[in-house]
């Protein structure tokens, strides 16, 4: 059967991997001055930051009915370092999309959103690594088949 915790299992690793290569393109791009990548950072910006919503709403309704014991604290940590990154990561690309709009990409202002892109993907990594404590430590979403681990052949 199809559950929320699956949607969440497909969607949540897109944004991590759009973010950190968008961050690492954004570094090339200002350090080796190209265009280019600088571009390309910006679209894997906005495609993560959309990624990591939904992959924040697929966590809240997977998340639905863990709220007690070890496993609902494990759960409201994770929680709320995911909708740090995610709001994060929307604040970041607007913040990037105004300054581009308003021609202020540069300078100090260049850097300051380079600077937030990098605690974003701090962000990122404290909310997968979260997450995998969810999965590996508590089981989270998890389900047995017991009669299989029974049957003999």
């Amino acid at each position: 059967m199809f559950t929320a915790s699956h949607l969440h299992a497909m969607l949540v690793h897109f944004p991590i991997a759009l973010l950190i290569v968008g961050f690492l393109f954004d570094l090339a791009g200002t350090f080796g001055n190209r265009h280019f990548f600088r571009q390309a950072g910006l679209a894997l910006l906005v495609l993560g930051a959309i990624g990591a919503v939904a992959a924040f709403f697929s966590g809240e309704a997977a998340g639905a009915g863990m709220e007690g014991g070890s496993l609902g604290k494990a759960v409201a940590l994770h929680e709320q370092a995911a909708a740090i990154t995610a709001w994060g990561s929307v604040g970041v690309a607007l913040l990037r999309l105004s300054l581009l709009a308003l021609n202020r990409y540069q300078g100090w202002l260049r850097s300051l959103n380079l600077l937030l892109f990098a605690l974003l993907i701090a962000s990122v990594a404290r909310t997968g690594y979260l997450g995998g404590q969810l999965v590996y430590r508590h089981a989270a979403g998890v389900e047995l088949n017991i009669s299989s681990l029974t049957d003999t052949e």
